[in-house]
Parts: C-alpha cells; sequence; structure tokens
C-alpha cells in the first residue's frame, strides 16, 4: 500500500502472522512470545491508524475471482472487565439474550455467494455520540463503506431485523446500496392502488392496511420451499421506511397453527426467491465472529484506548481473511469448500515451531530431508475439515 511506510507495513505483517500462530491470550506479552516485536512496541504501533478496510479489498481482489456478492452488516458483543476502557457500555449479547456491559464491534462483511463464505471488510467499536442513536452510527459506517463497496460491484447489504428501521434504511439508500432485511411479522405495510382512475381529485396512491391472513389472496403465490413453507411477494408500501418495498412472506401451516417470516428488499424488481437467497447467506457473518473469537484472539485486547481496541479487532479479523484465502488459494478451486480454522491454525503453529527449532540446529529448509519433515509434521495434530 503506497501511502503506508515501510516500518508500518513490516509491523502489520508481523502483527498478522503473530494472531495466526499464538497460543492462549492475545496480550502484549503473549505476543511478543510468539514474534521478534516487544510489548512496549506492540503498545505503540497499536495506537497509530492503518486502512484495513483498504487492506482487505485488495488481498480479496487479487486472490480470488470476482463471483457474485454481496455485503453484510452485524454487531458482535465483547466482555471488558474494568471501568476505564473507552466504549464501555450496554450492548445487547445474542450469547445469553439480554444486554450485558462491555463492548460492541459492528462489521461490514463481504460474502462471495459461489463459496458460500464471508470475509471481513471494515469492523469498527460502536462508540456512543451525543444526539446520535446507535443505529445512526451503524448507519454512518455504512455509508462510508459505500463507495468501496459499489466500486467492486456490491449493490445490496444484508442485515437482520435490528436493522429495519428508518433511520439506518434512509440514509443507506440514499448512498446508493439496496437492503435485504427482515421485518416484524406484524409489519405496517400498505396496498398500492392497482384499480383504474375515476377521473376526479388526486389519485388514489393507497389501497388500506396489508392484512397477512385476510389478505393472502393479494399476494402473489411463488412457490414452496421444504416442509410445506410457501412462498408469497408483493410490491408493497412501508410505512416505517417511507418506500416501495418488495415484501416475501414466508407461511408455514402446522397443526392448525400458521406461522409467518417476512423478509424485504428495497429493490421492488428483485425476485423472491433471491431475496431468500441473499438473507440466508447473511448467516455467514456469523462464522467470521466465532472463529475470530476462538482462533485470532478478536476478543483479547488488553488496551482501554478506543484506537488501540480498534486496530486489534481489525487486525484479528484481517488475520482470519488471510487462513481463508490461503486455504481457498491451496485448494485451486472456485467452488464451495469446506475449511477447518482450528486446522489452520495447528498447521501454522506447527510451522512455526519447526522454523524456531531447524533455525536454532543449523539447519536449512533448503535440504531435501529437512522440507520433507518440514511437510510431514506441518499437518501434525490438524483436524478434518
Amino acid at each position: 500500500m503506497s501511502n503506508v511506510n515501510k516500518p508500518q507495513r513490516t509491523f502489520i505483517a508481523a502483527l498478522l502472522a503473530t494472531l495466526i500462530v499464538f497460543q492462549g491470550k492475545a496480550t502484549y506479552r503473549n505476543m511478543n512470545r510468539y514474534s521478534g516485536m516487544s510489548e512496549k512496541r506492540f503498545s505503540r504501533w497499536y495506537s497509530r491508524s492503518f486502512d484495513f478496510a483498504l487492506f482487505n479489498r485488495r488481498i480479496i481482489a487479487h486472490a480470488l475471482p470476482e463471483n457474485d456478492r454481496i455485503a453484510a452488516i452485524d454487531a458482535s458483543f465483547i466482555s471488558k472487565s474494568g471501568k476505564l476502557t473507552e466504549g464501555l457500555g450496554w450492548f445487547y449479547n445474542g450469547s445469553v439474550g439480554q444486554s450485558q456491559h462491555g463492548l460492541e464491534a459492528s462489521l461490514i462483511s463481504l460474502i462471495d455467494l459461489k463459496l458460500n463464505t464471508a470475509f471481513a471488510l471494515d469492523v469498527r467499536q460502536t462508540l456512543d455520540q451525543n444526539h446520535k442513536t446507535r443505529v445512526e452510527v451503524y448507519a454512518e459506517q455504512v455509508v462510508e463503506i459505500a463507495p468501496e463497496l459499489q466500486e467492486q460491484g456490491i449493490l445490496y447489504l444484508v442485515g437482520d431485523a435490528y436493522y429495519s428501521k428508518e433511520k439506518f434504511v434512509s440514509p443507506v439508500v440514499k448512498a446508493g446500496l439496496k437492503l435485504v432485511g427482515k421485518l416484524r411479522t406484524d409489519a405496517d405495510l400498505q396496498w398500492f392502488y392497482e384499480g383504474e382512475y375515476c377521473g376526479v381529485g388526486r389519485p388514489k396512491k393507497f389501497d388500506g392496511k396489508v392484512r397477512f391472513e385476510k389478505d393472502l389472496h393479494r399476494f402473489e403465490h411463488v412457490g414452496r420451499l421444504q416442509e410445506g413453507i410457501e412462498i408469497y411477494t408483493k410490491k408493497v408500501y412501508s410505512k416505517t421506511f417511507k418506500c416501495a418495498i418488495n415484501v416475501v412472506m414466508l407461511r408455514q401451516t402446522r397443526e392448525n397453527k400458521t406461522s409467518r417470516v417476512l423478509l424485504y428488499s428495497t429493490d421492488t424488481e428483485l425476485d423472491a426467491l433471491v431475496i431468500i437467497k441473499y438473507y440466508k447467506a447473511r448467516f455467514q457473518i456469523e462464522f467470521l465472529f466465532r472463529d475470530a473469537k476462538q482462533y485470532t484472539g478478536f476478543t483479547h485486547c488488553q488496551s482501554r484506548k478506543k484506537e488501540a481496541t480498534h486496530t486489534h479487532l481489525n487486525a484479528s479479523l484481517s488475520a482470519l481473511n488471510v487462513l481463508k484465502l490461503e486455504d481457498q488459494l491451496l485448494k485451486g478451486s472456485n467452488d464451495r469448500t469446506v475449511i477447518s480454522i482450528a486446522s489452520w491454525k495447528r498447521k501454522k503453529f506447527n510451522q512455526h515451531l519447526m522454523e524456531k527449532l531447524f533455525d536454532k540446529l543449523g539447519l536449512s529448509l533448503s535440504i531435501q530431508k529437512v522440507a520433507q519433515v518440514y511437510k510431514q509434521m506441518s499437518d501434525y495434530g490438524a483436524m478434518a475439515a
């Protein structure tokens, strides 16, 4: 990256390599054990800015062909002890189903639909701001990153039901992105009037509130999914978003009980089955959070400064991107595959240990027998994907 000086490039490269091989907690002292950098250097460089979004975009573009991709947004709770860390607050923790005191990270990811996997693009710590709701803060992140998404031909952003709010939808749509998301089952929608103009007064625009069961005949029946789930769709007006949307209703009847799920897109021409496909793909972002927390130290930042927290969160997810991209390049396939981050973590640790050991013994990997041992023992203890 031309706008980054050589010492910073060296640090970022060493940081990512360390986050891939470390064992235990990703604290400054522990990362010092797995790298040639001191605790003080980690602490000092963590406070310096680096454009991780640009870095992630470039390595993804370099390693993968341009498949059909969408973007997804979600947030994850991070536990944090103490009282002086910047950004501490009450955030929803999905694992326990309630709000807890800690930190939160908001992530925008790229989802490759052909590979059925997600890659982190931009993660930011949620920081409460005066006169702004958290939904507005999330929207600002999307608006800032929207031009980069559009440069890659990504026009659709998927979010869960939490993001189905006017303060999020309006600025994101204004930025040029099209949203796919989920509505409440009792969403306040209105039918568009489809009758003829009577010739008197202002033309009628709406034709009453959408009553999902009583007005079922007014929906277009698309087909049926597994387990008797019927798909219906219709272009309607959302009073919440103040715009037209294409709503997709998944309706299922079991033991005389009817349940429904409402999906939507601000692109009124998007096919109902594509909306379902995009929303299902959104779940891949959850695996990013899971793997980063388990293997690349996502929750281990020991600093109390927001700048250091930002660096650590992004570095953790970028290290995960590197592993996933290396796996894809090694397999040499542009099709959907299964990846085990646990196995890659073990493999990278084995290689790191052998390199240290061979260096102490004065052995070179250019020697054929040494190279054979290196290759054989790299996968020692690795689990099948």
